[in-house]
């Protein structure tokens, strides 16, 4: 997920991104609108996929005085989410990342909160899937779908702490957590998709203890 990729060359899409975006708005308010109007019918022939977002696995390995994870994702679309991300509505899962000091007989202290974005996008023209690295700017394209949520789910080597920041008497708890952000769309989308539980993609919190 973190290798370095050729620089892309100008293509269609990009040109049509521009476009994409000024009607944007008025795209998922269609989506979401036609989804509405025919639930009734759809869920006659076959039930709804509500989605699923799960930890399966999470630690962290010290390299070079850098504490940096290794985690499993389940990455599962709702149907809503699968259908605005197929009409070109780019879709943007968070990492919540935290590292709390034990503190015995007091409240515990998180001394740290980082978030990792990533943008995952389909490009009809090319019938590609992007997974895009918000943070470091790293992207990768792939055939599929599964392929693309794959790699989404598969962190490496993601540097998260450095260990000389941290209390050599301290035990630290860390946490992580995997989530359907909507941040990025307007204000009016944001309250719509609070009404609708296909967008309320969200893991529960992993914890495990940091090794020294």
């Amino acid at each position: 997920m973190d290798s370095t990729l050729p620089a892309w060359k100008e293509c269609p899409e990009e040109k049509m991104r521009g476009i994409k975006i000024k009607g944007f708005t008025g795209l998922v308010l269609a989506l979401v609108a036609g989804m509405a109007a025919f639930a009734p019918i759809a869920a006659q022939q076959l039930p709804e996929r509500q989605g699923f977002f799960d930890i399966r696995s999470a630690t962290t390995l010290l390299n070079e005085g850098v504490h940096e994870l290794e985690a499993r994702l389940q990455l599962i679309l709702s149907d809503e989410a699968l259908e605005a991300l197929n009409s070109g509505v780019p879709l943007t899962v968070e990492l919540d990342f935290e590292v709390i000091r034990v503190r015995g007989l007091w409240i515990d202290s998180q001394d740290a909160a980082l978030t990792f974005t990533y943008e995952l996008e389909y490009r009809p023209l090319s019938q590609r899937y992007i997974v895009r690295n918000l943070n470091s700017g790293d992207q990768d394209s792939f055939a599929t779908l599964y392929s693309a949520l794959n790699n989404l789910g598969r962190i490496q080597g993601l540097p998260v702490v450095d260990d000389a920041l941290l209390d050599p008497e301290s035990r630290y708890r860390l946490r992580l957590r995997a989530r359907l952000s909507t941040q990025q769309y307007p204000a009016a989308l944001r309250l719509l998709f609070f009404w609708r539980s296909q967008w309320q993609l969200e893991s529960d919190w992993y914890e495990w203890t940091l090794a020294r």
